[in-house]
């Protein structure tokens, strides 16, 4: 399941309706990201999140695909959200479930990779040194080639 939105979601409530009656869960993995008050030293008022309707949901929803094609995943959700967002603010929520733990973890670190690197946002933070555009970082782009060729 995928949704791309301006409300904020409520962890607790998005995971208990994806695994409400079902007995063949045994992991439940969540990942949620936030917004923070400062970034690389430079204060952050605020992150403004853009995307291109339709073309967005459809990338995920083929990423999500490929994440149940390389793991047994019972269930999973990706929320992110778009618009202008405040520091702690909620920004993105992952949860995968599987019979097992280990196809949950790997499963939820992919796609997490995978929007920190390729996922068609773009982000701008506001702060104390004015707006700037937020990029991937070396290190995020080192963590997400380790799936490529079907790999992790």
């Amino acid at each position: 399941m995928i949704r791309v939105q301006t409300q904020d979601f409520d962890i607790g409530a998005e995971i208990a309706a994806l695994t409400h009656g079902r007995a063949d869960i045994g992991a439940v993995v969540t990942f949620t990201g936030l917004v923070r008050d400062v970034t690389g030293g430079a204060s952050v008022s605020s992150m403004e999140l853009e995307h291109y309707p339709g073309m967005t949901e459809r990338e995920l929803a083929r990423i999500e695909e490929e994440a149940n094609t390389r793991w047994r995943l019972q269930a999973s959700l990706i929320i992110h959200r778009v618009g202008k967002l405040a520091p702690s603010d909620n920004i993105v929520l992952v949860v995968t479930a599987s019979a097992h733990r280990e196809d949950a973890f790997k499963a939820a670190e992919f796609l997490m990779d995978y929007l920190k690197t390729r996922a068609p946002f773009w982000k701008r933070e506001a702060g104390s040194e004015g707006d700037r555009w937020v990029e991937a970082r070396e290190s995020d782009d080192e963590a997400a080639k380790r799936w490529d060729e079907k790999g992790g």
